[in-house]
Order: structure tokens, then sequence, then C-alpha cells
């Protein structure tokens, strides 16, 4: 439970009713009861906002209408949601310890403060860092770096030798280091390249479900601070991510793709290898990206083009069987016209 008050405080918001008011959780506008706090992230949702039973309301600082009923205003009511769910779901870390079901092996540095639940693989020299989380199935390989604050979730696999930062959050099923896609052809043949680098995924990154990062043929392939990937994504070998960037489900990224800071690649996005993607570039989804990316350059479709000029021919698109329609009477009007003219310069002649 928190007071309006607090929640004001928390999201830097201008408070319109008694901060003393306890509110005991968010919800959505058609669910909440009078003693929950729900949003509206603009004037559109009025008639929502006139039929919720919700005690208090985040609303942005423009609202046109009349408040009736305790309010926050704030800059971003989107934004001051998401704090707000964080703040009412946020609990103290409880250390569970070390389960005797687990696997641990030799040479190994694990915090006292930490939950590891049953039916965890830890092979040999494993750093585990303090408030970190394995459930069961977790299988975390040799030579193995967890900090802090890190949660691997059922059946994660961390392969050997990957580095995961602070506050990483990996969601279940998840594979982190399995080798990259490499082979040189040897006559009708293809010989596997081994796979000898790792992966590091740095501080505060999210990661889906069932999401495949390659470890590098050589050197490191490295997702960077405050990444959040969707489920379902593979990132090739030697890839780079910049920090705070955004994958949304079902993206695939080729091997050694080097991908700049804020990148937004929308969902079953494909990046082919060896290809650079500027800083806070942006990729509508479904696009195929065969070309190097400036930064701030948003594309869709493929093969991509730039986002305005496809919006252009998506609509020409829509046009086309009527348009094929006017050629095709125009040619014939064309064929008559000359057959006429054809006609006349024979009847002249003779």
């Amino acid at each position: 439970m928190k007071t309006l008050g607090e929640i004001a405080r928390l999201l830097q918001g201008e408070l319109k009713g008694p901060g003393d008011l306890n509110i005991i959780g968010l919800q959505a506008l058609a669910a909440a009861g009078p003693d929950e706090i729900s949003f509206a992230a603009g004037a559109r949702y009025k008639k929502e906002v006139e039929k919720s039973k919700a005690g208090a309301l985040i609303l942005p600082k423009n609202w046109p209408c009349v408040l009736d009923r305790p309010s926050i205003l704030v800059e971003d009511p989107y934004l001051s949601y998401a704090l707000t769910v964080a703040a009412f779901l946020e609990r103290p870390f409880m250390a569970l310890g070390l389960s005797p079901e687990a696997h641990v092996g030799s040479n190994c540095d694990i915090d006292r403060n930490v939950s590891i639940y049953p039916q965890v693989f830890i092979g040999d020299r494993v750093h585990i860092g303090r408030h970190v989380t394995l459930y069961p199935g977790v299988y975390v390989g040799n030579d193995v770096y967890i900090d802090d604050e890190t949660t691997l979730y059922p059946n994660v696999v961390v392969y050997e030798g990957c580095r995961l930062g602070k506050k990483v959050a990996v969601h279940a099923g998840t594979v982190i280091g399995s080798d990259g896609f490499g082979y040189a052809r040897h006559g009708e043949s293809h010989v596997k390249i081994p796979q000898i680098g790792i992966v590091v995924i740095e501080d505060d990154v999210e990661i889906g479900a069932n999401v495949t990062i390659d470890r590098a043929a050589l050197g490191e392939t490295r997702i960077g601070r405050g990444t959040k990937i969707d489920n379902l994504v593979q990132v090739g070998h030697n890839v780079s991510i910049g920090d705070n960037s955004l994958l949304v489900a079902f993206v695939g990224i080729a091997g050694s793709t080097r991908i700049g800071k804020g990148v937004v690649l929308g969902g079953q996005v494909g990046l082919a290898g060896h290809i650079e993607i500027g800083d806070r570039a942006m990729v509508g989804a479904q696009s195929g990206v065969a070309r190097s990316l400036a930064a701030g350059e948003a594309v869709t479709g493929t093969p991509a083009m730039p986002h305005k000029l496809f919006l252009r021919a998506s609509s020409a698109l829509k046009r086309l069987p009527e348009m094929v329609k006017q050629v095709s009477d125009l040619k014939l009007r064309v064929d008559k016209l000359e057959d006429k003219s054809s006609g006349e310069k024979n009847g002249n002649n003779a």
C-alpha cells in the first residue's frame, strides 16, 4: 500500500487531491476500484475515465477535462504507469541460499546471499554475485561470470566463459553462448569453424524467452547496457549491440553486424551480416536490411527503403490492379489510333 502523495513524489507529478489517500495498487480504467489508481495516456480516453471507478488517476498535464477525483498530473502518463507498477511490485530480496539439490562444480565463488533452486547445474570456476536468482533447470557452464542482482529464469542455458553483468534478467528457455553458425566449404562438404569466443551481456539488460545469442567465433558477441530483447530473437556470432536498443520479437541478426545505441528493430526484422546500423536508427516490422544504415535513419520494407518512400510505395501498390487496367485501356486506345493513322497513310499513298 502507498499513499497518493508518495506516488506523486515518485512520479514528480502535480498532486491534485489528498496526499494521505491510501492506494493498494494500479489497475486498468475499466477494472480499477475505489482503492486503486489508474491512468489515461490522453484525452481520447475521456469516456473511459468518466466511467472508471478508480479512486485516483494519473493524467497528462494538459488534461482538458474537469478533474472529478484525486489525480496526479504528469508529463508522460505511460512512463508514470510503468514506474507506479514497478513501485507496487518492488519487494526486498529474500535470499533462499544454495539448494542442496543443485549441482556445484569445483573452485566456484558464490555469494551467500543468493537464491539457487533445485536442479540448477553450475560448472567449475563459476562466479555468482550477491542477490542472484537461478531458477530450476538453469545450466551455467564452466568459467561463467554472473554479477549482482541478476536473475535467470527456468531452463536458461549459459555456455562456458560467458559474462553477465548486474541486474540482468534472462527469461525461460533462452540460450546464451551456443556456437555461431560458421562453416568452410570443402569440396561438397562443410567443415565447422570452431567458435572459441564468448558472449558479454552488460548491466541492466533484459532478454525475453527462447532467445538465442551465439558466442563469437573469435573475441566476443556483446549486448550493450540497458538493451531490451523480446522473445524469440536470434543474435548471430560477433554481433555488437549498443546501449539502450530495443529488439522486438522474431528479429534475426546475422554474424558480425554492428548495431549502435538506441536502435529500434521492429518485429521480424532481418539484418544481413557485416553491416553497421547507426545510433538511433529505426527499422520497421518485417523489413529486410542488407546495407548499412546511417545514424537516425528510418527504413521499412524488403529491401529496406526510407520509411516515407515505403509508405508512398505501399499506397501505390494498393492501386496496382486499377493502374494495370488503366494502362491496358490506354494501350488499346493507342493501338486503335495507330491503326487508324496507318490506314489513313495507306489510303493517301494509294
